[in-house]
């Protein structure tokens, strides 16, 4: 880790989508759901003393182009920077799941070694995900790329949940996706300080708040005890950061010198309970 890298639990936001509506993100066929439902997109990093901890490797802005209305702000690695880090100093990447917004820069962590769960590679290697309705969810060459790595033995294919040192772990919970993990971090003594990075396990606040899953499911019950798992692993005191929800800028503080692109997760400046189903679109 560089010497001026600041230490922290970071969210960082890389792009977004405005053309969205409200259906999209919510199982079943709920009420408005045509209504505008912007979303962002993040990577987050944990740097911890000796250890950078990677979590999800987001998109490239020629994924944003081909796939349309993904305004691209920054790539992760240029974010890391910004921090006071590079990507050569990554010792950890945590990929929460294979789909193709959290793969893009996976080989770019040339040092970093890879936690996933052994069932989400093999479900994503499988040839049922040849078939036409997963094209949009996978990026192929992405895939190419950690299947090299498993073989070059950079991968920790994983079976449940596991430890990566004192302070953070990785939590199976599936149900978005058949290996869907999420990663929580202690930043202080006890239960004090506990940040659970639910990413996909849920989209939004609100998703978790009103016990509503996301639109793309793998298995609903899982799901519904994927927020259980959340709950559990934030404890009393703990923040749920949701993997998409814009309104992560309104509830964590920015980083000076990031251009208003990275967000202190240590730093709770509202912590949500209940938000409703109002989620109005927003200057970006």
């Amino acid at each position: 880790m560089t010497g001026g890298a600041t230490r922290g639990v970071f969210a960082l936001r890389y792009a977004y989508r405005t053309v969205s509506v409200r259906g999209e993100h919510f199982y079943g066929h709920p009420d408005g759901c045509l209504d505008p439902w912007p979303i962002d997109y993040f990577t987050w990093v944990i740097i911890d003393g000796d250890r950078t901890v990677v979590i999800d490797a987001g998109f490239t802005p020629a994924t944003a182009e081909r796939r349309g209305d993904r305004p691209y702000l920054a790539t992760p690695p240029e974010l890391l920077r910004r921090l006071g880090t590079d990507a050569s100093e990554v010792t950890d990447l945590v990929l929460t799941h294979l789909h193709y917004d959290h793969t893009g820069f996976v080989g770019d962590y040339p040092n970093a070694r890879l936690w996933l769960q052994r069932s989400e590679l093999e479900f994503w290697s499988s040839p049922i995900t040849a078939r036409a309705g997963f094209d949009h969810l996978l990026d192929r060459d992405d895939l190419e790329t950690i299947t090299g790595l498993v073989d070059d033995g950079r991968v920790e294919l994983l079976d449940g949940d596991a430890t990566i040192n004192d302070r953070v772990s990785v939590h199976r919970v599936g149900g978005h996706t058949p290996g869907t993990q999420v990663v929580r971090a202690r930043t202080g003594a006890g239960d004090a300080g506990v940040i659970v990075l639910a990413s996909d396990s849920s989209h939004f606040y609100a998703n978790i708040d009103q016990d509503k899953p996301y639109g793309v499911v793998c298995d609903l019950p899982d799901m519904y005890r994927a927020f259980d798992r959340l709950r559990e692993l934030a404890g009393p005191t703990g923040v749920i950061v949701p993997g998409h929800d814009p309104r992560v800028k309104q509830h964590h503080p920015t980083v000076a010198g990031t251009d208003e692109l990275v967000y202190d997760l240590t730093t709770t400046t509202h912590i949500p309970t209940s938000q409703g189903d109002s989620h109005a679109p927003e200057e970006r």
